[in-house]
């Protein structure tokens, strides 16, 4: 009788990575296209999200595909990049954050675990927790760091409160445009004690000091600023989760659901709202986040201007202060 050789079989991970580098070798996926994501591989190959992260990790390692900011993970350009080789250095806890803003930059918040990070960086899962205490700190980690990425000059400045306000304002928003994730992580009746994050609160709160405010009114009117940079931003966020678990842009989506609206705007239920969506849908209406953000800071800061009941010097914090201590 003769024996069969046993066949040793695949395992899950390598056969995706052989699968999707078929895909690039035979131009399937041409250099910077996206590769699936880790919830889409988890899906269509019936895997956990481990091994998902774990084949875009030997990918990676591979030189095939790399990360590029809320795009993902992208076919490389093979000519430019190189294989990652080599032992992986040692995990510091800097590294360990830098990781982890990668993968929510990528993927999202979701995505993020200690399994994750030491996939990508090659080390024990457990390394991580040398470093922080778990998921809850190292998020705070990494919103500060993020927060941490754009400075302001120091001592005082020439500039006037609109100008000062505008310049934190869109520091903000360049920061959520950057990182996504960021404004879903701090709560206004939890507020995470991120120093970096208060530099931007100083900013609103100089601008706003000496001008007759009282100081109630200087904290509400920060906050007031600084949620309408934050609300607006987590839309970011949720079109890209919604993006990824559906597998169609914000534009496929409209295009599905135009015949349903289309079909509201023919009754006498929203007569305005249907007259208005006639026009705008005609004129080519494109919904633009960064317009809508300069519209919401020129209102508010018109509206504040009106309510501002002195001129600068007035009413300074630091003489309530001494007036309080005396």
């Amino acid at each position: 009788m003769q024996k069969g050789v046993a066949m040793v079989e695949e395992p899950p991970f390598q056969r995706i990575v052989t699968e999707l580098s078929r895909r690039i070798r035979d131009g399937e996926l041409a250099p910077g296209d996206r590769v699936p994501s880790t919830r889409r591989i988890a899906r269509e190959w019936g895997v956990a999200m481990a091994t998902a992260t774990k084949a875009l990790t030997t990918l990676r390692h591979l030189g095939l595909v790399r990360t590029a900011p809320r795009s993902g993970t992208i076919v490389a350009n093979l000519a430019g990049d190189a294989p990652v080789r080599g032992v992986p250095r040692d995990l510091t806890r800097d590294r360990l954050v830098r990781t982890a803003i990668e993968i929510a930059d990528a993927e999202g918040l979701d995505a993020l675990s200690m399994r994750a990070i030491g996939a990508r960086l090659g080390t024990a899962t457990m390394s991580a927790y040398r470093h922080v205490a778990d998921k809850d700190e190292l998020i705070a980690l990494m919103a500060d760091a993020a927060y941490g990425e754009i400075g302001y000059p120091e001592g005082e400045e020439p500039l006037a409160w609109r100008p000062r306000i505008e310049r934190a304002a869109r520091a903000l928003w360049t920061l959520y445009r950057r990182h996504p994730w960021l404004p879903h992580v701090d709560s206004l009746f939890r507020p995470l004690p991120l120093p970096n994050l208060l530099t931007h609160d100083e900013q609103i709160l100089r601008a706003l000091d000496g001008h007759g405010l009282t100081p109630e009114e200087m904290l509400n009117h920060s906050i007031l600023i600084y949620t309408q940079v934050q609300s607006l931003a987590m839309q970011l966020e949720r079109e890209a989760q919604a993006q990824s678990a559906s597998g169609i842009s914000g534009e496929e989506w409209v295009a599905r659901t135009s015949p349903a609206m289309a079909a509201l705007m023919t009754g006498d239920r929203h007569p305005v709202w249907s007259r208005m969506m006639a026009v705008v849908t005609a004129d080519g209406f494109d919904l633009d986040l960064d317009a809508l953000f300069e519209l919401g800071l020129r209102t508010t800061l018109d509206g504040l201007a009106a309510r501002m009941p002195a001129e600068p010097g007035v009413g300074r914090v630091d003489d309530l202060a001494a007036r309080v201590d005396g």
